[in-house]
Protein backbone atom coordinates (compact mmCIF):
# COMPACT_ATOMS: atom_id res chain seq x y z
CA UNK A 1 0.00 0.00 0.00
CA UNK A 2 1.14 3.63 -0.50
CA UNK A 3 3.18 5.35 2.14
CA UNK A 4 1.54 8.00 4.28
CA UNK A 5 3.52 10.68 2.45
CA UNK A 6 2.28 9.66 -0.99
CA UNK A 7 0.18 12.43 -2.57
CA UNK A 8 -2.04 9.79 -4.17
CA UNK A 9 -2.57 7.71 -1.03
CA UNK A 10 -6.16 8.88 -0.51
CA UNK A 11 -7.09 7.92 -4.07
CA UNK A 12 -5.50 4.50 -3.72
CA UNK A 13 -7.21 3.94 -0.37
CA UNK A 14 -10.50 4.85 -2.02
CA UNK A 15 -10.03 2.33 -4.84
CA UNK A 16 -8.84 -0.42 -2.51
CA UNK A 17 -11.97 0.11 -0.42
CA UNK A 18 -14.08 -0.56 -3.51
CA UNK A 19 -15.18 3.02 -4.11
CA UNK A 20 -15.38 4.28 -7.67
CA UNK A 21 -12.70 6.61 -9.03
CA UNK A 22 -13.63 9.64 -11.14
CA UNK A 23 -12.02 10.52 -14.45
CA UNK A 24 -10.02 13.28 -12.81
CA UNK A 25 -8.75 10.88 -10.14
CA UNK A 26 -7.80 8.35 -12.79
CA UNK A 27 -5.74 10.95 -14.65
CA UNK A 28 -4.03 11.91 -11.38
CA UNK A 29 -2.96 8.29 -10.88
CA UNK A 30 -1.59 8.01 -14.43
CA UNK A 31 0.33 11.26 -13.93
CA UNK A 32 1.98 9.86 -10.80
CA UNK A 33 5.36 8.15 -10.90
CA UNK A 34 4.74 6.27 -7.65
CA UNK A 35 4.66 2.91 -9.38
CA UNK A 36 5.17 0.81 -6.22
CA UNK A 37 2.20 2.43 -4.49
CA UNK A 38 -0.09 2.14 -7.50
CA UNK A 39 0.98 -1.46 -8.04
CA UNK A 40 0.42 -2.40 -4.40
CA UNK A 41 -3.08 -0.92 -4.49
CA UNK A 42 -3.92 -2.77 -7.71
CA UNK A 43 -2.64 -5.99 -6.18
CA UNK A 44 -4.86 -5.42 -3.15
CA UNK A 45 -7.90 -5.00 -5.39
CA UNK A 46 -7.01 -8.12 -7.38
CA UNK A 47 -6.65 -10.11 -4.16
CA UNK A 48 -9.98 -8.81 -2.90
CA UNK A 49 -11.73 -9.83 -6.11
CA UNK A 50 -9.84 -13.12 -6.40
CA UNK A 51 -8.98 -14.22 -2.85
CA UNK A 52 -8.11 -17.79 -3.75
CA UNK A 53 -4.58 -19.11 -4.33
CA UNK A 54 -5.14 -19.42 -8.10
CA UNK A 55 -4.06 -17.38 -11.09
CA UNK A 56 -5.22 -18.48 -14.52
CA UNK A 57 -4.11 -19.01 -18.10
CA UNK A 58 -5.66 -20.50 -21.21
CA UNK A 59 -4.54 -22.31 -24.33
CA UNK A 60 -5.72 -20.98 -27.66
CA UNK A 61 -4.50 -20.02 -31.10
CA UNK A 62 -4.82 -16.70 -32.89
CA UNK A 63 -5.88 -17.62 -36.41
CA UNK A 64 -6.01 -14.76 -38.91
CA UNK A 65 -8.21 -15.93 -41.77
CA UNK A 66 -7.21 -13.05 -44.08
CA UNK A 67 -4.81 -10.12 -44.12
CA UNK A 68 -6.77 -8.18 -46.76
CA UNK A 69 -8.15 -5.00 -45.24
CA UNK A 70 -9.91 -1.94 -46.59
CA UNK A 71 -9.03 0.05 -43.47
CA UNK A 72 -5.70 1.86 -43.27
CA UNK A 73 -4.22 1.67 -39.78
CA UNK A 74 -0.87 3.41 -39.32
CA UNK A 75 -0.05 1.19 -36.34
CA UNK A 76 -0.61 -2.13 -38.15
CA UNK A 77 2.19 -4.09 -39.81
CA UNK A 78 -0.07 -7.04 -40.61
CA UNK A 79 -2.70 -5.82 -43.05
CA UNK A 80 -2.37 -5.61 -46.84
CA UNK A 81 -4.53 -3.60 -49.24
CA UNK A 82 -7.02 -5.91 -51.01
CA UNK A 83 -5.13 -5.88 -54.33
CA UNK A 84 -1.70 -6.47 -52.77
CA UNK A 85 0.16 -9.56 -54.06
CA UNK A 86 0.69 -10.82 -50.51
CA UNK A 87 -3.03 -10.99 -49.71
CA UNK A 88 -4.30 -14.38 -48.57
CA UNK A 89 -7.57 -15.99 -47.51
CA UNK A 90 -7.07 -19.08 -45.38
CA UNK A 91 -8.66 -22.22 -46.85
CA UNK A 92 -11.20 -23.83 -44.53
CA UNK A 93 -9.25 -27.09 -44.47
CA UNK A 94 -6.10 -25.25 -43.34
CA UNK A 95 -8.14 -23.56 -40.61
CA UNK A 96 -9.41 -26.94 -39.42
CA UNK A 97 -5.87 -28.36 -39.39
CA UNK A 98 -4.74 -25.47 -37.18
CA UNK A 99 -7.61 -26.11 -34.79
CA UNK A 100 -6.77 -29.81 -34.65
CA UNK A 101 -3.20 -28.93 -33.64
CA UNK A 102 -4.56 -26.61 -30.95
CA UNK A 103 -6.84 -29.30 -29.54
CA UNK A 104 -3.93 -31.76 -29.44
CA UNK A 105 -2.03 -29.27 -27.27
CA UNK A 106 -4.92 -29.02 -24.80
CA UNK A 107 -6.62 -25.94 -26.21
CA UNK A 108 -10.36 -25.41 -26.14
CA UNK A 109 -10.60 -22.15 -28.06
CA UNK A 110 -9.47 -20.27 -31.15
CA UNK A 111 -9.17 -16.52 -31.50
CA UNK A 112 -10.43 -15.92 -35.04
CA UNK A 113 -9.78 -12.49 -36.54
CA UNK A 114 -8.91 -10.97 -39.88
CA UNK A 115 -8.84 -7.83 -41.95
CA UNK A 116 -11.86 -6.13 -43.47
CA UNK A 117 -12.03 -8.10 -46.72
CA UNK A 118 -14.17 -6.28 -49.30
CA UNK A 119 -15.40 -9.30 -51.27
CA UNK A 120 -16.05 -12.17 -48.85
CA UNK A 121 -19.84 -12.52 -48.46
CA UNK A 122 -21.58 -12.97 -45.13
CA UNK A 123 -22.30 -16.59 -46.03
CA UNK A 124 -18.56 -17.30 -46.20
CA UNK A 125 -18.16 -16.45 -42.52
CA UNK A 126 -21.20 -18.50 -41.57
CA UNK A 127 -19.89 -21.49 -43.53
CA UNK A 128 -16.52 -21.14 -41.80
CA UNK A 129 -18.15 -21.13 -38.35
CA UNK A 130 -20.36 -24.11 -39.15
CA UNK A 131 -17.37 -26.08 -40.43
CA UNK A 132 -15.49 -25.42 -37.19
CA UNK A 133 -18.41 -26.32 -34.92
CA UNK A 134 -19.23 -29.46 -36.92
CA UNK A 135 -15.67 -30.78 -36.63
CA UNK A 136 -14.93 -29.38 -33.16
CA UNK A 137 -18.20 -28.84 -31.26
CA UNK A 138 -16.36 -28.37 -27.93
CA UNK A 139 -14.05 -25.62 -29.22
CA UNK A 140 -15.13 -22.05 -28.51
CA UNK A 141 -14.79 -19.60 -31.37
CA UNK A 142 -13.71 -16.30 -29.83
CA UNK A 143 -14.02 -14.37 -33.04
CA UNK A 144 -14.53 -11.24 -35.06
CA UNK A 145 -13.65 -7.94 -33.43
CA UNK A 146 -16.14 -5.04 -33.49
CA UNK A 147 -14.54 -3.49 -36.61
CA UNK A 148 -15.09 -6.80 -38.44
CA UNK A 149 -18.67 -7.11 -37.20
CA UNK A 150 -19.42 -3.54 -38.26
CA UNK A 151 -17.87 -4.34 -41.66
CA UNK A 152 -20.12 -7.41 -41.98
CA UNK A 153 -23.22 -5.21 -41.61
CA UNK A 154 -22.10 -3.28 -44.70
CA UNK A 155 -21.42 -6.46 -46.68
CA UNK A 156 -24.70 -8.13 -45.70
CA UNK A 157 -26.69 -4.88 -45.78
CA UNK A 158 -28.43 -6.00 -42.63
CA UNK A 159 -28.86 -4.51 -39.15
CA UNK A 160 -26.20 -5.19 -36.53
CA UNK A 161 -28.49 -7.36 -34.40
CA UNK A 162 -29.37 -9.54 -37.38
CA UNK A 163 -25.71 -10.02 -38.31
CA UNK A 164 -24.77 -10.97 -34.76
CA UNK A 165 -27.71 -13.37 -34.50
CA UNK A 166 -26.65 -15.05 -37.75
CA UNK A 167 -23.08 -15.46 -36.51
CA UNK A 168 -24.22 -16.76 -33.16
CA UNK A 169 -26.50 -19.33 -34.79
CA UNK A 170 -23.60 -20.41 -37.03
CA UNK A 171 -21.38 -21.08 -34.02
CA UNK A 172 -19.77 -17.86 -32.79
CA UNK A 173 -19.16 -18.24 -29.06
CA UNK A 174 -17.70 -14.94 -27.83
CA UNK A 175 -16.30 -11.63 -29.11
CA UNK A 176 -12.71 -10.40 -28.66
CA UNK A 177 -12.06 -6.76 -27.89
CA UNK A 178 -9.77 -6.19 -30.85
CA UNK A 179 -9.80 -2.94 -32.76
CA UNK A 180 -10.42 -0.92 -29.62
CA UNK A 181 -7.06 0.85 -29.65
CA UNK A 182 -8.14 4.05 -27.86
CA UNK A 183 -11.89 4.67 -27.65
CA UNK A 184 -11.61 8.39 -28.37
CA UNK A 185 -12.60 9.51 -31.86
CA UNK A 186 -9.89 12.16 -32.11
CA UNK A 187 -7.24 9.52 -31.56
CA UNK A 188 -8.90 6.93 -33.79
CA UNK A 189 -9.21 9.42 -36.64
CA UNK A 190 -5.52 10.28 -36.36
CA UNK A 191 -4.18 6.72 -36.55
CA UNK A 192 -6.69 4.95 -38.81
CA UNK A 193 -8.99 5.52 -41.77
CA UNK A 194 -11.97 3.46 -42.87
CA UNK A 195 -12.50 1.84 -39.49
CA UNK A 196 -15.26 1.89 -36.92
CA UNK A 197 -15.32 4.82 -34.50
CA UNK A 198 -15.94 4.71 -30.75
CA UNK A 199 -19.75 4.64 -30.49
CA UNK A 200 -20.10 1.93 -33.11
CA UNK A 201 -17.34 -0.18 -31.50
CA UNK A 202 -19.19 0.02 -28.21
CA UNK A 203 -22.55 -0.66 -29.82
CA UNK A 204 -21.33 -3.92 -31.35
CA UNK A 205 -20.44 -5.02 -27.83
CA UNK A 206 -23.72 -3.69 -26.42
CA UNK A 207 -25.90 -5.62 -28.87
CA UNK A 208 -23.81 -8.78 -28.47
CA UNK A 209 -24.27 -8.58 -24.71
CA UNK A 210 -28.00 -7.99 -25.16
CA UNK A 211 -28.11 -11.24 -27.14
CA UNK A 212 -26.60 -13.02 -24.15
CA UNK A 213 -23.04 -13.02 -25.45
CA UNK A 214 -19.83 -12.36 -23.53
CA UNK A 215 -16.73 -10.51 -24.71
CA UNK A 216 -13.44 -9.00 -23.67
CA UNK A 217 -12.34 -5.37 -23.83
CA UNK A 218 -8.87 -4.18 -24.82
CA UNK A 219 -6.73 -1.08 -25.13
CA UNK A 220 -3.59 -0.42 -27.16
CA UNK A 221 -1.76 2.58 -25.75
CA UNK A 222 1.56 4.40 -25.97
CA UNK A 223 1.20 6.21 -29.31
CA UNK A 224 -0.60 9.51 -29.94
CA UNK A 225 -3.08 9.43 -27.06
CA UNK A 226 -2.90 11.53 -23.90
CA UNK A 227 -3.23 10.21 -20.36
CA UNK A 228 -6.70 11.73 -20.29
CA UNK A 229 -7.55 9.72 -23.41
CA UNK A 230 -6.58 6.49 -21.65
CA UNK A 231 -8.93 7.30 -18.81
CA UNK A 232 -11.71 8.20 -21.24
CA UNK A 233 -11.21 4.76 -22.79
CA UNK A 234 -11.50 3.12 -19.36
CA UNK A 235 -14.57 5.20 -18.63
CA UNK A 236 -16.42 4.27 -21.82
CA UNK A 237 -15.76 0.58 -21.14
CA UNK A 238 -16.85 0.95 -17.51
CA UNK A 239 -20.07 2.70 -18.53
CA UNK A 240 -20.99 -0.07 -20.94
CA UNK A 241 -20.19 -2.71 -18.33
CA UNK A 242 -22.53 -0.93 -15.92
CA UNK A 243 -25.21 -1.20 -18.60
CA UNK A 244 -24.71 -4.80 -19.77
CA UNK A 245 -22.28 -6.71 -17.51
CA UNK A 246 -21.05 -8.59 -20.58
CA UNK A 247 -17.28 -8.03 -20.39
CA UNK A 248 -15.37 -10.90 -18.82
CA UNK A 249 -11.92 -9.28 -18.86
CA UNK A 250 -9.83 -6.29 -19.81
CA UNK A 251 -6.46 -6.54 -21.56
CA UNK A 252 -4.13 -3.64 -22.29
CA UNK A 253 -0.85 -3.60 -24.18
CA UNK A 254 1.63 -1.11 -25.54
CA UNK A 255 1.85 -0.09 -29.18
CA UNK A 256 4.57 -2.02 -31.04
CA UNK A 257 6.04 0.46 -33.55
CA UNK A 258 8.47 -1.57 -35.68
CA UNK A 259 7.55 -2.03 -39.36
CA UNK A 260 4.59 0.34 -39.07
CA UNK A 261 3.93 3.85 -40.38
CA UNK A 262 4.30 5.05 -36.77
CA UNK A 263 7.77 3.61 -36.26
CA UNK A 264 9.06 7.07 -35.31
CA UNK A 265 7.18 6.86 -31.99
CA UNK A 266 9.42 5.41 -29.27
CA UNK A 267 7.86 2.35 -27.62
CA UNK A 268 6.40 2.66 -24.14
CA UNK A 269 8.41 0.67 -21.62
CA UNK A 270 7.62 -1.67 -18.77
CA UNK A 271 7.14 1.19 -16.27
CA UNK A 272 4.34 2.74 -18.31
CA UNK A 273 2.81 -0.64 -19.07
CA UNK A 274 2.67 -1.76 -15.44
CA UNK A 275 1.34 1.59 -14.26
CA UNK A 276 -1.42 1.69 -16.87
CA UNK A 277 -2.44 -1.90 -16.20
CA UNK A 278 -2.52 -1.22 -12.45
CA UNK A 279 -4.69 1.86 -12.95
CA UNK A 280 -7.03 -0.17 -15.15
CA UNK A 281 -7.53 -2.57 -12.23
CA UNK A 282 -8.27 0.33 -9.90
CA UNK A 283 -10.58 2.13 -12.32
CA UNK A 284 -12.51 -0.76 -13.87
CA UNK A 285 -14.24 -1.76 -10.67
CA UNK A 286 -16.98 -3.69 -12.49
CA UNK A 287 -14.81 -5.87 -14.74
CA UNK A 288 -13.83 -9.06 -12.92
CA UNK A 289 -10.58 -10.03 -14.66
CA UNK A 290 -7.42 -8.25 -15.78
CA UNK A 291 -5.14 -10.11 -18.15
CA UNK A 292 -1.37 -9.70 -18.32
CA UNK A 293 0.12 -9.08 -21.77
CA UNK A 294 3.30 -11.16 -21.90
CA UNK A 295 2.87 -11.41 -25.70
CA UNK A 296 3.98 -7.77 -26.02
CA UNK A 297 5.94 -7.36 -22.78
CA UNK A 298 7.81 -10.65 -22.53
CA UNK A 299 7.80 -13.30 -19.83
CA UNK A 300 9.40 -11.36 -16.98
CA UNK A 301 7.22 -8.25 -17.22
CA UNK A 302 4.19 -10.43 -17.90
CA UNK A 303 4.91 -12.26 -14.67
CA UNK A 304 5.46 -9.05 -12.69
CA UNK A 305 2.09 -7.88 -13.99
CA UNK A 306 0.51 -10.50 -11.71
CA UNK A 307 1.56 -8.21 -8.85
CA UNK A 308 0.15 -5.14 -10.60
CA UNK A 309 -3.52 -6.02 -10.76
CA UNK A 310 -3.61 -8.93 -13.20
CA UNK A 311 -5.18 -12.20 -12.10
CA UNK A 312 -4.67 -13.93 -15.43
CA UNK A 313 -1.49 -14.71 -17.37
CA UNK A 314 -3.30 -14.77 -20.69
CA UNK A 315 -2.97 -17.32 -23.42
CA UNK A 316 -0.30 -19.74 -24.51
CA UNK A 317 -0.95 -18.17 -27.94
CA UNK A 318 0.17 -21.11 -30.08
CA UNK A 319 0.08 -18.85 -33.13
CA UNK A 320 0.26 -15.06 -33.30
CA UNK A 321 0.66 -13.03 -36.50
CA UNK A 322 -0.25 -9.40 -35.84
CA UNK A 323 2.11 -8.34 -33.04
CA UNK A 324 4.90 -10.46 -34.50
CA UNK A 325 4.67 -8.53 -37.79
CA UNK A 326 5.61 -5.45 -35.75
CA UNK A 327 8.83 -7.13 -34.66
CA UNK A 328 7.75 -8.28 -31.20
CA UNK A 329 8.09 -12.03 -30.83
CA UNK A 330 7.77 -13.77 -27.45
CA UNK A 331 7.05 -17.46 -27.04
CA UNK A 332 6.11 -19.41 -23.90
CA UNK A 333 5.26 -23.04 -23.36
CA UNK A 334 2.49 -24.20 -21.04
CA UNK A 335 5.14 -25.26 -18.54
CA UNK A 336 6.73 -21.80 -18.72
CA UNK A 337 3.41 -20.04 -18.11
CA UNK A 338 2.66 -22.33 -15.19
CA UNK A 339 6.12 -21.67 -13.72
CA UNK A 340 5.60 -17.92 -14.04
CA UNK A 341 2.41 -18.21 -12.01
CA UNK A 342 3.98 -20.55 -9.45
CA UNK A 343 7.05 -18.35 -9.01
CA UNK A 344 4.73 -15.42 -8.32
CA UNK A 345 3.30 -17.40 -5.42
CA UNK A 346 0.09 -18.77 -6.95
CA UNK A 347 -1.35 -22.06 -8.13
CA UNK A 348 -1.81 -22.09 -11.93
CA UNK A 349 -5.24 -23.08 -13.25
CA UNK A 350 -6.30 -23.47 -16.87
CA UNK A 351 -9.51 -21.64 -17.72
CA UNK A 352 -11.77 -21.02 -20.70
CA UNK A 353 -12.81 -17.70 -22.21
CA UNK A 354 -15.58 -17.39 -19.61
CA UNK A 355 -12.99 -17.70 -16.80
CA UNK A 356 -14.26 -21.10 -15.71
CA UNK A 357 -11.65 -23.63 -14.57
CA UNK A 358 -11.27 -26.50 -17.05
CA UNK A 359 -8.27 -28.37 -15.65
CA UNK A 360 -8.35 -31.47 -13.45
CA UNK A 361 -7.64 -29.89 -10.06
CA UNK A 362 -10.01 -31.34 -7.46
CA UNK A 363 -13.34 -29.55 -7.35
CA UNK A 364 -13.11 -28.95 -3.60
CA UNK A 365 -9.97 -26.86 -4.18
CA UNK A 366 -11.57 -24.51 -6.68
CA UNK A 367 -12.73 -21.03 -5.86
CA UNK A 368 -14.93 -19.54 -8.61
CA UNK A 369 -13.48 -16.64 -10.57
CA UNK A 370 -15.58 -13.53 -9.98
CA UNK A 371 -18.00 -12.81 -12.77
CA UNK A 372 -20.44 -9.92 -13.03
Amino acid sequence: MPTLSSPISSLLDKAVAGKRLTREEGVTLLESHDLPAIGAAADSVARRLHPGPFRTYNIDRNINYTNACTAVCDFCAFYRPPEHPDVYVLPIETLLEKIEETVQLGGDQILLQGGLHPRLPMEWYEDMLRAVKTRFPHVNVHGFSPPEIHHFTKIARQPLRTVLQRLKEAGLGSLPGGGGEILVDRVRSEITRGKVLTDDWLNVMRVWHELGGRSTATMMFGHVETLSDRIEHFDRVRELQDETGGFTAFISWTFQPDNTDMAHIPPAGAFEYLKTQAVSRLYLDNIPNIQSSWVTQGKKVGQVALKFGANDMGSLMIEENVVSQAGTVHHLSVDAIRRCIQDAGYTPRQRNVFYEFIDDVAVEQSIPILRP
